[in-house]
């Protein structure tokens, strides 16, 4: 695998809202992005990671899906729920594919079927720290989900 690095970093205000484009993150251990209206304890959805090739190839902008994190050069839809990456200094698991909901046919017709098996993948924040733009990504270790 090449250098994975943090493209774009993005945080949900409020329902509905368009997403912020921010320079960096803060996620704190069992509860996710500081700040973002969907950081739940204990959620297994607390962040979605989304890569950049997808995006291009669907000629699409980072965050237009609603991601938190566009990545380029991690192979996203090669991990396995209970992997772990170390995205600058905070450490998240992967917890499953996310699955492309009817909000993407808002953003464009057709999207929400062109994204089904590629929208990214969702992660649980397991160590707290910043991500910010730029910040290596590096596969650390798999673990067994119950």
């Amino acid at each position: 695998m090449d250098d994975a690095i943090v493209v774009a970093l993005f945080r949900c205000p409020g329902h509905r809202i368009p997403m912020e484009s921010v320079s960096a993150l803060r996620v704190e251990a069992g509860y996710g992005i500081v700040g973002d209206s969907h950081a739940r304890e204990g959620s297994l959805r607390q962040i979605l990671l989304m890569d950049q090739e997808t995006l291009d190839a669907l000629d699409l902008p980072p965050g237009a899906v609603r991601e938190n994190i566009t990545v380029r050069g991690l192979p996203l839809h090669a991990l396995q729920p209970g992997e772990h990456l170390r995205v600058g200094e905070a450490l998240l698991e992967i917890t499953k594919p996310c699955t492309p909901c009817s909000r993407m046919e808002e953003i464009r017709p057709g999207l929400q079927e062109a994204l089904r098996g590629r929208r990214g993948m969702l992660a649980r924040v397991l160590e707290s720290g910043w991500i910010r733009r730029g910040d290596l990504i590096r596969i650390e270790s798999r673990e067994t989900s119950p």
